[in-house]
């Protein structure tokens, strides 16, 4: 076998075994209710749900360098793509089948190109704030997408604030038997995860509510139930290639939902590592992942991802490696075959109860407590982030919670904190002034310091914020010492407004030095662009009281 085939389960045990097949029994229970709502919530028969299961679960144990990491279809992404596709084509529909796989291949293809480019640090391009809220805004959409089959109404179509108050105006039309059967799971559900997270809720409550239909033939009361499962197996396939217009609107929904992917399963990864001491291969992970996408695409299912909850199944299970997964595999095609006709006791709204049960999971109301108490202002960026995914249509506003992401990190890099460093009295420490603590000013001298790298985007910001100081400095100013520790990188155009500032501050009588630019990165970018050159010889020291002994005020005296 090739070294890199399941690689996982090198060094496997036989006294894993048990452990693994109780951990895969507990994993199935949890995953097979879950997998057959996600199903529902992307648009498709409730089995490719189980197709997506197996193939991303296989996937990863022959490919993934995780041992616990659980792949599957995810209600995280569902929404994402079938809020996209609906402007292409109708849920149920031939041609919406096709388009959902062929976004699998696109998906897979994503993340198996960002995993042989060992590209893992995309994960670290959005930020908490706001992935929190995306998930929260993805979380609303579902919980409004579930409410007309919990209360056993037509489904709402339009924009989700318009759904939501037709369906409060039509709340007389509820069916209170569909409404108890929704509402049973979801209590239920709720209850045993209070319990213990080992205890199947999920599969507890869509069994009550099946032997009720069963029992009190609530079909004829209104209460709309699953078709029976296709026992056939699925057969490999590649969907036939859309038109040019359809291609150039799954291209941006491919790649937002592989940076979903790419996100969650970073951050499975780093929760559930294999070993504590030592990092997983998360590159690795996200190919594989990746073909996980493949495989179900090429079976008639969608994009799979890395699913939190039922790798903490395996972990708090006791499982040891993706062995867990494949026994989850075994029992969910044993009950494809044996039991694929009871599905047609299990109501529709047993569904909707998971799928809300799984959006308030999604909306981590304990994440934005911590955000408000320790993030300040960043709270904002969570409100901004759900109103986006709320208010647009869903992949749009993902793609633009994205955005304010990469402009939030933008804004952090062109507006850095800059500071006048006082020196704390008795020692030779510069140091930002606090409120009530004591610092001294010595006159005629500015310490400078930002902590941010010397960019096109904020050395005009930086070299104002000099000027400006310079300008409310008490008395005048014949010595500007730039504290430059934390300056890790200088471009050429950030080097050239600061070359301008030094020569604007020489013509005024001021000296420029700089002091602790201690990254080697940064120096040797400060000696190719000319800037220590416009400082001068003499100009460049190891710390603030060094220059003020060489080249302070009273230095050639002494």
């Amino acid at each position: 076998m090739p070294h890199w085939l399941f690689a996982s389960l090198r060094g496997y045990r036989l006294g894993w075994l048990p452990r693994d097949l109780v951990a895969g029994l507990m994993l199935a229970a949890i995953a097979i209710p879950g997998q057959l709502a996600t199903a529902r919530l992307a648009g498709m028969p409730p089995e490719t749900g189980l197709y997506a299961f197996a193939a991303g679960s296989l996937a990863f144990a022959a490919f993934g360098a995780n041992r616990f990491m659980s792949v599957a279809a995810d209600s995280t992404i569902a929404p994402i793509f079938a809020g996209g596709l609906a402007s292409l084509a109708a849920h149920g529909t031939p041609h919406y089948a096709e388009l959902v796989t062929l976004l699998a291949l696109m998906v897979g293809a994503i993340l198996l190109i960002v995993g042989l480019l060992r590209a893992g640090w995309l994960a670290t391009l959005l930020s908490i704030p706001v992935t929190t809220g995306f998930l929260a805004g993805i979380a609303v959409h579902i919980m409004v997408g579930e409410l007309p089959t919990l209360l056993g109404m037509t489904a709402e179509r339009g924009p989700l604030v318009l759904r939501l108050i037709h369906i409060l105006g039509r709340v007389r039309e509820t069916n209170p038997y569909t409404l108890a059967l929704g509402a049973g799971v979801l209590a239920v559900t709720l209850g045993m995860a209070r319990v213990s997270s080992r205890i199947p809720g999920a599969l507890i409550g869509i069994v009550g509510a099946g032997v009720a239909v069963a029992l009190l033939h609530l079909e004829t009361r209104g209460v709309t139930l699953l078709q029976p499962l296709a026992v056939e197996l699925p057969r490999p396939a590649l969907p036939p290639v859309p038109a040019s217009r359809e291609l150039g609107q799954l291209a941006p929904l491919a790649l937002i939902v592989a940076m979903v992917c790419i996100m969650q399963t970073s951050a499975v990864a780093s929760t559930f590592p294999s070993d504590k001491d030592q990092p997983d291969d998360v590159s690795r992970d996200f190919a594989s992942v990746g073909a996980g996408s493949i495989v179900a695409g090429l079976i008639g299912s969608f994009a799979v991802d890395a699913s939190p909850p039922s790798t903490a199944v395996v972990v708090e299970s006791g499982g040891r490696s993706q062995v867990a997964s494949i026994t989850a595999i075994a029992l969910m095609v044993a009950l494809f075959l044996l039991a694929a006709g009871l599905m047609a006791y299990v109501p529709q709204a047993a569904l909707s109860g998971i799928l809300i049960y799984i959006a308030l999971k999604i909306f981590r109301l304990d994440e934005m407590i911590r955000i408000w108490r320790r993030g300040g202002s960043e709270i904002l960026l969570v409100a901004a982030s759900a109103a986006l995914v709320v208010a647009l249509p869903i992949e749009t506003g993902m793609l633009l919670a994205i955005v304010l992401s990469f402009v939030n990190s933008v804004y952090a890099v062109a507006r850095p904190y800059c500071v006048e460093l006082r020196r704390v009295p008795g020692s030779t420490v510069w140091w930002p002034p606090g409120r009530d603590e004591p610092s001294e000013h010595v006159p005629g001298v500015l310490v400078f310091a930002t902590a941010a790298p010397l960019t096109f985007t904020n050395a005009q910001y930086i070299s104002d914020r000099i000027m400006a100081a310079l300008a409310h400095a008490p008395a005048p100013v014949r010595l500007l010492v730039i504290e430059a520790s934390g300056t890790i990188d200088i471009d050429y155009t950030g080097s050239q407004i600061l070359e301008r500032t030094i020569k604007r501050l020489r013509s005024r009588s001021v000296d420029v030095a700089s002091a602790r630019l201690s990254d080697t990165h940064a120096q040797d970018e400060a000696g190719r662009t000319g800037l220590i050159a416009a400082l001068g010889p003499g100009r460049l020291f190891k710390s603030v009281e060094e220059a003020l002994r060489r080249i302070g005020p009273g230095a050639k005296a002494s």
